[in-house]
């Protein structure tokens, strides 16, 4: 277990919920990129695989619950552009 990679999941994951509430709130995508989203849900899916078949040890549960947080902002994503469409 590498107190860096911990390190570096916890601050990832302490910007998703600023900017989940950003966005549920706002109900705009400005500044968001579903390209983005979708890019970090694999990354965050290759550091769960990794983990299960290479380095199995508690840190899987940091890279799940990170990419949980991301798999609501792309919900949140998707909801807002519909409201956005449905403006227009």
């Amino acid at each position: 277990m590498s107190i860096f990679e911990i390190t570096m999941l916890l601050c990832f994951g302490f910007a998703w919920p600023f900017s989940i509430r950003k966005s549920y709130v706002s109900k705009s995508n400005n500044g968001k990129s579903i390209v983005f989203l979708l890019v970090v849900i694999v990354g965050y899916i290759a550091g769960i695989i990794h983990k299960v078949f290479y380095s199995y040890d508690m840190v899987i549960w940091f890279y799940v619950l990170d990419m949980t947080m991301v798999l609501i902002d792309t919900s949140i994503y998707i909801r807002n552009y519909r409201i956005c469409r449905n403006k227009a």
